[in-house]
């Protein structure tokens, strides 16, 4: 199969564009290298991938490279990931993750593809989950409480409306916080990232609020399986992608402290952040009745390979 995978430079854009090559597809990716890294490629180029540097953001560029290389299916991660930065510059987030989108889409769309698998977020979209009931159904209201939410959330539209007006075949994955090798320790999508670093550097993890902040905490490579799943099947529209299962701050310092050896791994409080979400799960039973898929890793197990992979 030929592939495109848009932000294949990033942390699990180039985990998927190594599946896809381990499988022997032909895969080009798309990246600015703003926030990817060239070095998460150097496998992968060496294994016969083709780098096109290019910003998702510039419309006639993106069409060319679709046309030119006439993928059979686009995997489009690339996108605004920072939290903060969405909310100080609302229109840069919309300009990349809603009009980068689009012109995906459009490319997409001229080069005949077949199958545009979106990835997007599952927590963003659905807001706090303190006030519901745990994990949250793709039924859930959407109820972003930062731009990067609502841009998402506004891409998952443009995904429906190219199937509606169009034909093209869409779906789109929204993501637990997902952590592994390469992860970058950006925000608070790189928790696990940042923790792993001060374990490794015998420093101590700083925690902002009490700690009993939770997340749905799902490996890169049970992701990756996902999206290769979701890429063949006839399903659209939104598909959570997580474990369904609720674990707190406080829980990851204890078991990446076991993880370890030093059995302590005291964490430093800090004043909680205005805004974070409180409690988040999201509930894979689409996923697993329509894809087959569920996760598969175990948040130690987990840990223990992102730590090994540092």
């Amino acid at each position: 199969m030929k592939a495109l995978v848009t932000g294949g430079a990033g942390f699990i854009g180039s985990n998927l564009v190594d599946a896809l090559l381990a499988r022997g597809d032909e895969v080009t990716v798309v990246d600015d290298l703003s926030t990817g890294r060239r070095e998460n490629l150097d496998g992968a180029l060496a294994n016969g991938a083709k780098l096109v540097e290019q910003s998702v953001c510039d419309a006639e560029a993106i069409a060319a490279v679709s046309t030119e290389e006439a993928a059979e299916t686009v995997f489009h991660l690339a996108a605004q990931i920072d939290v903060r930065k969405s909310v100080e510059d609302p229109a840069f987030d919309v300009a990349v993750n809603v009009g980068g989108t689009a012109n995906v889409l459009e490319g997409a769309r001229q080069a005949g593809t077949r199958r545009v698998v979106f990835v997007s977020t599952g927590g963003a979209i659905y807001g706090d989950g303190a006030e519901q009931e745990l994990p949250l159904s793709e039924q859930t209201p959407a109820a972003p409480e930062a731009p990067y939410g609502q841009s998402k959330y506004a891409a998952e539209g443009y995904l429906g409306l190219y199937e509606r007006l169009y034909g093209l075949s869409g779906v789109s994955l929204r993501l637990g916080n997902v952590y592994g090798p390469r992860q970058d320790p950006l925000g608070e999508a790189g928790v696990i990232a940042i923790f792993c670093g001060r374990l490794l550097a015998g420093g101590r993890p700083t925690v902002f609020g009490d700690g009993t902040q939770t997340r749905d905490y799902i490996y890169v490579g049970d992701v990756i399986a996902a999206a290769l799943i979701a890429a063949e099947s006839e399903a659209t529209g939104p598909i959570n992608i997580g474990t369904g299962i609720e674990t707190n701050v406080l829980e990851l310092t204890r078991l990446l402290g076991e993880l370890g050896g030093s059995g302590s791994f005291e964490p430093e409080l800090a004043p909680a952040r205005p805004g974070e979400v409180q409690r988040s799960a999201i509930d894979p039973g689409r996923a697993k009745r329509e894809l087959g898929w569920h996760a598969e890793t175990s948040l130690a197990e987990g840990l223990r390979l992102t730590l090994d992979s540092i």
